[in-house]
């Protein structure tokens, strides 16, 4: 059955492309204006969908999963129209006298796989984009979000027929690889870990199908004695505990001058009473962890010490804004991407003694440093 509904969706899909209906300036206008009165109309749908998946909070929800999508959709509409036009670049005077024009056309079929992480988001904003470039579209979010996925299909499937966007739901180990290694899709966009990402990359080999991949990585976070702590901590905060730390250009770990160590801890803990107060389970602020991950999770805070937070509740995938030190570089938390509300912080002497900790995990996704000191700012 999951093969004749992969091979009717794929083969409807190529067939329309090639009719040529989605090239227009007007049919990817009319589409991208009609994407964003279903989403509004369905805004608090996807609110407690999410809700539901990650315990995220309505104004978080909005701030990263909605309003990013209303603003990329409206900045879209309003330069599509200027980057649909041709191109005129110099020609190589071996090719005199001839002209060259670039033009930008649409791939084809277009797979595009999410994570949970941010399942509303991270599905539609590649959306936007195949939608504006005159494509059609194979959806795949992820099973662990169930909620948001049902979503998506329904408010996708009662609006749009499937030769043009739908929707495949499903276990990615079950639905992706006949997909892929048997179709001959025009573009693959996964976000995600590098462990699946390199699956997918070795599958879409088989058919030369072209990639893109948004992967993770450990990003490190660097505080240099001249920095200003209270806003230091209040600024890591909110960026490694918003979304419980699933989210993959959060800082993965501190590195800290010693001589700020102990203000930072301090500054750090009231902040984060602020945010979510005495008990963050209870606080309405706070998501949680999404699946299988508390354990292993877990697992990183019997390594090192806690010097605050830590308390964990399996039932409710709850997992308090944990700081931790004491952290060997052997340790598993250390080779691995966290993806969790757990921070490990390390101290440090010399800018230089940095370096090998950073290099030791190559292909973060970002790099932050507080520092008031150019130099140091630069040493990066």
């Amino acid at each position: 059955m999951q093969a004749d509904t992969t091979e009717r969706i794929f083969s409807s899909q190529q067939q329309f492309f090639k009719s040529g209906a989605t090239k227009s300036y007007s049919f990817r206008k009319q589409q991208l204006k009609k994407l964003l009165n279903i989403i509004k109309d369905n805004e608090q749908l996807i609110l407690d969908a999410l809700y539901n998946d990650l315990h995220k909070p309505a104004f978080e929800a909005y701030a990263t999963e909605l309003g990013p999508i209303y603003k990329e959709i409206k900045y879209i509409l309003k330069h599509l129209h200027q980057w649909m036009q041709p191109v005129r670049v110099s020609t190589p005077f071996v090719f005199f006298p001839s002209k060259s024009i670039i033009y930008n056309d649409p791939l084809g079929v277009i797979l595009i796989i999410a994570p949970w992480n941010y399942p509303f988001n991270l599905i539609v904003a590649p959306l936007i984009a195949a939608i504006a470039g005159g494509n059609t579209c194979i959806l795949k979010p992820s099973e662990f979000s169930i909620h948001t996925s049902a979503v998506i299909k329904k408010i996708i499937t009662e609006n749009f027929n499937e030769n043009y966007i739908a929707v495949m739901e499903g276990k990615g180990e079950e639905v992706l690889p006949p997909l892929i290694e048997i179709y001959p899709l025009n573009h693959i966009f996964y976000t995600g870990s590098t462990e699946v990402g390199k699956k997918i990359m070795r599958m879409a080999a088989k058919n030369l199908i072209p990639v893109t991949l948004e992967l993770g990585g450990k990003s490190p976070c660097i505080i240099d004695k001249t920095a200003h702590i209270k806003y230091a901590a209040k600024k890591i905060a909110w960026s490694k505990f918003m979304n419980a730390g699933q989210t993959c250009v959060a800082p993965d770990y501190i590195l800290i001058h010693e001589n700020v160590k102990e203000v930072f801890i301090l500054e750090i803990k009231e902040v984060l009473l602020k945010m979510y107060g005495e008990n963050p389970q209870q606080s309405k602020d706070y998501s949680r962890i999404i699946n299988e991950r508390f354990d292993t999770l877990a697992g990183y805070l019997q390594q090192g010490d806690i010097l605050l937070g830590g308390q964990t509740d399996v039932a409710a995938k709850f997992i308090a804004p944990t700081v931790i030190e004491n952290i060997s570089m052997d340790d598993p938390i250390m080779q691995e991407e966290i993806f969790g509300p757990i921070l490990p912080l390390m101290t440090f002497k010399t800018i230089e003694e940095t370096l090998p900790v950073i290099e030791s995990s190559p292909y973060p996704l970002a790099l932050y440093i507080y520092t008031s000191d150019k130099k140091q700012r630069n040493f990066y």
